[in-house]
């Protein structure tokens, strides 16, 4: 089924970020960086889960929709750790790909949810 495959990347995504932010040096306003994209990380696999519970189809599309805004959000969080030289070009390569992977996921699961509406 592919929430929960989208459900299961979330939650990787989530959980790589954490490790990432794990070993960044969180001296000066880096700390801030690292609290945000863990917050938004973690924000997508629960809007993702939390849409399980929905009162009505348009609550779980509005889940999803919190849920891709929160994706974005990370992508801009993880191109700040870069260019701050928090993170290597790399490891934002990786989450990136992850990130844009899990948003096409999203769109394609909002797009289906409005056509069955």
């Amino acid at each position: 089924m592919k929430d929960s495959e989208l459900r299961t990347r979330a939650k990787t995504l989530a959980l790589h970020i954490i490790a990432v932010c794990d070993e960044v040096d969180t001296r000066k306003s880096r700390g801030v960086l690292v609290n945000q994209i863990v917050r938004s990380a973690t924000s997508i696999g629960a809007n993702i889960h939390e849409a399980n519970y929905a009162a009505s189809k348009a609550d779980f599309i509005n889940k999803f929709h919190l849920a891709l805004k929160e994706c974005g959000e990370t992508e801009y969080w993880i191109e700040m750790l870069v260019g701050s030289n928090a993170i290597s070009e790399q490891i934002s390569k990786d989450l990136l790909q992850e990130c844009d992977s899990i948003r096409r996921m999203l769109v394609k699961s909002i797009t289906t949810a409005k056509e069955n509406a």
